[in-house]
């Protein structure tokens, strides 16, 4: 919130005409996509059917969020030149790693609404809770967190407080994403990802032109650290980027947002709309975060200390008027993409997983009607909740490392679930458990400095370089490619992590979560003499109504993990 004597720049009017003239035009174009005879299917999926230029701006809108915005001014500010370059270039390379996967994914279950839908399927209730238990505490943090970068810019421009923009900001939201659920979120996410991109092409460099220009770089050049002034920083790679590896693979596969849109895009445009969200979010980002480098060459200090004021301080300070509105639709756009998708998100979760799959265990057939109240409440209790944990006002970046890193204990089960028949319910359940119960404590400090116990944690995390490496090769290239470049980048970074990596505890707490479920998961199930029959997945997920779906499954187009593991039946 700016101190009491300076006045924001945008009163109570204005505010207001900007809120209503982009929640209005999005809540009208949710309107107008309703159905007069409500489809449960299509409140989750929109149908299986998005073509690519909706598909491709909603994944790019959903990754591009206003946290994301925040958290890589933030890394900018921190760590320097290279902040942004390690929050938004790794980031952008994630979304590319995750479609050989996806394309798996939807092969194995071309018409099902969430992850832990086909869990269920493949393994049974435990597995299916856990996943959709984490996509339930994912989705509210990050619906919080979207909602505290909503109120911190409203309190900065605005003679609104910061409890009240998170309200305004969270009943916007709500508005438009009540009506439609997941069709009104991926169709107004082509609108916001255009406004969006438009008004990074022009302010970030209109503020490098007001915040000094090329002068900038010489005179604020004092005010960085010799870390800060390089683009190799050890420090910001192994602070932010390292950490944001695993991070954001832990994002791709355990998170429902994405899912959603991997079940609802064509099968058959799933890889040209992920390459074309690469390049948008990384372009995007990259540049957003420059702004917060632009700050530290300035020698700006964020309000109250608070970083998550940053870019919304820094637009108000600098920007003029038509340029600071055209700002605040960016930023409102790019929270508003990602809150609408986490809402849609939890909702189909209930929908599917909660009400639909307890209704079908009990052989009975789910009622549409039923499934839209569920999901509708969902979104109700949803925004509740997070209004109340925004009022917290929690460091945005801590939160998407911990969530992400959170994560990583499921993404070598969930992975080999699609691939390797000999992966048990009990195997999925014990390693995910196991994983957090080791994480949870490295992350948090309460592993000791010296003695024999940090030397085994870095040891796992060694073991989990080599996961993350061997799970990016897998997707494109196949087993025995994986197998290698995980035992190479083990060797390698062995010389490196012993001894040394026990200071930087998020970057340890994520690769130490990746190693023991993975060593975990195999163990358990390298013995199981049963392979399981993935054709049965198909059977076992699809629409709850009665509707026609299309079959879009393309049976040629396999990548080389899927050849191999389909002829092999192994990991």
């Amino acid at each position: 919130m700016p101190p009491a004597d300076i006045e924001p720049p945008f009163g109570l009017l204005l505010t207001l005409g900007l809120l209503v003239l982009f929640y209005g035009g999005t809540f009208l174009m949710s309107v107008r996509i309703g159905h007069r005879k409500e489809n449960a299917d299509s409140y989750m999926t929109a149908g299986h059917g998005v073509g690519f230029g909706v598909s491709a701006a909603s994944m790019t809108a959903t990754w591009i969020w206003a946290s994301s915005m925040y958290a890589s001014v933030t890394s900018g500010y921190t760590y320097g030149i290279s902040g942004p370059i390690h929050y938004g270039l790794w980031g952008a390379l994630m979304i590319l790693f995750i479609y050989p996967f996806g394309r798996r994914i939807r092969k194995v279950a071309p018409h099902a609404h969430t992850l832990a839908e086909v869990m269920y399927a493949r393994h049974g209730r435990s597995s299916q809770l856990m996943l959709a238990g984490s996509n339930v505490v994912g989705s509210v943090i990050s619906l919080m967190s979207n909602f505290i970068a909503g109120g911190a810019l409203i309190s900065m421009l605005s003679p609104f407080s910061f409890v009240q923009g998170v309200v305004v900001i969270a009943v916007g939201v709500l508005l438009y994403t009540l009506w439609s659920g997941f069709r009104a979120s991926v169709l107004t996410d082509f609108a916001q990802v255009v406004a969006m991109l438009g008004a990074v092409v022009i302010i970030v460099p209109a503020l490098f032109f007001l915040l000094g220009g090329p002068s900038l770089f010489t005179e604020g050049a004092r005010n960085l650290t010799p870390e800060q002034g390089t683009f190799f920083s050890g420090d910001a790679f192994l602070n932010q980027g390292a950490p944001y590896i695993a991070a954001v693979l832990a994002y791709a596969i355990g998170n429902q947002t994405i899912a959603q849109r991997l079940f609802a895009v064509r099968e058959d445009l799933i890889r040209p709309t992920f390459v074309t969200a690469t390049i948008g979010y990384g372009a995007t980002i990259i540049g957003i975060g420059m702004i917060g480098v632009l700050a530290l060459y300035a020698g700006l200090e964020p309000v109250g200390g608070d970083t998550n004021n940053l870019l919304p301080q820094i637009a108000a300070g600098y920007l003029p008027g038509i340029l600071l509105a055209v700002f605040f639709v960016m930023v409102i756009g790019s929270l508003s993409s990602t809150a609408d998708s986490d809402l849609s998100a939890l909702s189909s979760i209930t929908m599917a997983d909660i009400y639909g799959q307890g209704v079908r265990s009990r052989g009975r057939k789910a009622d549409p009607r039923t499934m839209l109240l569920v999901g509708r409440l969902t979104m109700l209790v949803a925004t509740a909740v997070a209004v109340v944990f925004a009022s917290l006002q929690l460091n945005i970046l801590d939160l998407l490392v911990f969530v992400g890193a959170l994560w990583g204990a499921l993404v070598f089960p969930v992975i080999a679930s699609f691939y390797w028949g000999k992966v048990t319910n009990r195997a999925f359940t014990v390693s995910v458990l196991a994983a957090l119960a080791v994480f949870l404590p490295v992350r948090f400090g309460a592993v000791p400095g010296t003695g024999l116990l940090p030397l085994l944690v870095e040891v796992l995390a060694v073991v989990g370089v080599g996961v993350v490496l061997g799970l990016m090769v897998f997707g494109f290239l196949g087993t025995r490619p994986a197998l290698v470049v995980g035992l190479v980048g083990s060797l390698a970074s062995a010389p490196f992590v012993l001894g040394f990596l026990r200071d930087y505890e998020a970057l340890t707490g994520s690769l130490v979560a990746y190693a023991v479920s993975t060593v975990v998961c195999w163990a358990m199930s390298v013995r199981h003499r049963d392979d399981f029959d993935f054709a049965s997945i198909r059977r076992r997920t699809g629409d709850f109504t009665d509707d026609p779906a299309e079959d879009l499954t393309d049976e040629s187009t396999e990548s080389p993990a899927e050849q191999a593991l389909t002829a092999r039946g192994a990991l």
